[in-house]
């Protein structure tokens, strides 16, 4: 893979999301097979890997603490504050003495004495931006970070923190059928030399063409919130997948890489962070970094699934409130 910028760093092209690993989309894998994947994805040549104290409520970052401290010069390690579990409940508490305990539990559970990329996971809207911010940069300050991120906001967020603090990163849900960052967030990281990463790019599954049935989601998969996973409206998304199956077909790769291929090709400073539980989807993400796509297929891609096209919202009502993203 080639390197791509984030901050002071230097990292692959494509990171992996570790969230599925703990969190999210069911019952989680055997805690060997996680750690598994976790290595075979360093061998393999990834060195971004992002983690949140929210998910499995710290789960996640032990895990991740686990399988790759004895690696730790090999990645770049990135982890998010602001959003944790508290009695089973998610709290959004972006006090400063808040995320400076936040920091100290990541640092334990991650097995690290210096987290490379530390995220606002939300921003606590009682909270300033720029008290927030400024609670970060302290911490950079004392070394216990080297760089500080932003998840889910608008670009009047983005360039407000940045006032404060230099922001390396900013964290935003980015694919073919989920297209707001263009809207603004995606230019205004290229503006200030931010690297944009993208979550989900995959659009949770959807990119993949393997679910094809959201019937067989457990009941706490967090897509069965989501409008667009409704299914009715999940019916109605699917049929734009044969048209991407074929451009797939024609490129001569698979769903999950055209999608990643097409994210790629949105700009040097995106980096997607695809996540799974599976070794064989991990390898074949992967390939995305061999597939070029020219303008046409470019074009051809984004007129076919596009916000025009995608039936139904990403978010609920509740989760929409909770984030500060711009929206068509």
């Amino acid at each position: 893979m080639k390197l791509r910028r984030i901050g002071p760093f230097e990292v692959a092209e494509i990171g992996l999301g570790c969230m599925n690993l703990s969190h999210a989309y069911g019952a989680p894998p055997p805690a060997e097979a996680a750690e598994q994947l976790l290595r075979r994805a360093l061998d393999l040549g990834v060195t971004l890997f992002d983690t949140a104290a929210l998910y499995g409520f710290g789960a996640n970052e032990e895990l991740v603490g686990r399988a790759l401290a004895p690696h730790r010069q090999r990645f770049v390690l990135a982890s998010k504050c602001g959003l944790h579990g508290v009695d089973g409940k998610r709290v959004v508490d972006g006090r400063p003495e808040t995320l400076r305990w936040s920091c100290e539990q990541s640092l334990k559970r991650l097995r690290t004495d210096v987290i490379d990329l530390f995220y606002l996971h939300r921003w606590d809207k009682s909270v300033p931006i720029e008290d927030s911010v400024g609670a970060l940069g302290d911490l950079v300050r004392a070394g216990k970070v080297r760089a500080i991120g932003l998840s889910e906001v608008s670009a009047a967020t983005l360039r407000r923190a940045h006032a404060v603090h230099p922001i390396a990163a900013l964290q935003t849900e980015y694919s073919l059928w989920t297209r707001n960052p263009e809207i603004a967030v995606l230019e205004a990281c290229r503006e200030i030399g931010a690297a944009f990463v993208a979550f989900s790019p995959l659009a949770r599954g959807f990119l993949g063409g393997a679910l094809r049935d959201v019937s067989t989601l457990g009941p706490k998969d967090l897509r069965r919130t989501m409008p667009r996973f409704e299914p009715d409206r999940y019916a109605a998304n699917l049929t734009l997948l044969d048209g991407f199956e074929a451009v797939a077909r024609r490129v001569g790769c698979s769903d999950a890489q055209l999608a990643l291929a097409w994210l790629l090709a949105r700009g040097e400073h995106v980096i997607p962070i695809p996540g799974t539980t599976s070794l064989a989807h991990l390898e074949d993400n992967l390939g995305a970094a061999a597939v070029r796509l020219d303008a046409g297929t470019l074009d051809e891609l984004e007129r076919l699934i596009n916000r025009h096209t995608v039936v139904g919202g990403r978010y609920d009502a509740a989760a929409q409130a909770g984030v500060d993203t711009e929206e068509f």
